[in-house]
């Protein structure tokens, strides 16, 4: 499945070049139109580039935390330190543990949930961005044929961006 994403500036050019390809009969079911009016990013399946980072956060806790915490804890059993002597021999460990899962937490936010916002958006951030800034987006999905012909119709028009993928 092949994908075409044009940026047009304003509502008039997009209906004009959308009545363009349905005019040149084009089938009509893999082409869409997001911006006011039509269909939101959210509608469309555009990822959010929070929510996605949220969820990697989230899913990076769930094996950091519980490692963090056996990691920790083993390292106080090993080293004998006795760095919380007021605790006792067991709640040594304990809080050793408990700081080891503390620190997985805090990896899982900052891997899964930074790195995952700053490098795991691809290019839907930009998309959204020009979607909030009032430009209106084209998306034609189909086979290449599809996509070669859009991009011939839509070349016609003052774009401000067009940009083809290819899904995997």
């Amino acid at each position: 499945m092949n994908y075409l994403v044009a940026v047009l500036s304003d509502r008039i050019q997009a209906e004009a070049a959308y009545s363009a390809l349905e005019a040149k009969g084009l089938p009509m079911t893999g082409i869409t139109i997001l911006g006011r009016g039509y269909k939101s990013a959210d509608e469309y399946g555009l990822i959010d580039p929070k929510e996605q980072a949220s969820r990697s956060a989230k899913l990076m806790s769930f094996w950091l935390v519980p490692f963090g915490f056996a990691a920790g804890f083993s390292f106080s059993s090993i080293t004998n330190l006795n760095t919380f002597a007021w605790a006792g021999e067991i709640g040594d460990h304990i809080i050793g543990g408990l700081l080891g899962a503390a620190s997985g937490a805090m990896g899982s936010f900052l891997v899964g949930g930074g790195a995952g916002l700053a490098f795991g958006s691809g290019d839907a951030l930009p998309y959204r961005n020009r979607l909030s800034a009032g430009k209106y987006l084209i998306v034609v999905k189909g086979s290449d044929v599809l996509t070669r012909q859009s991009t011939a119709i839509l070349r016609q028009f003052e774009l401000e961006n067009i940009q083809g993928y290819e899904e995997m």
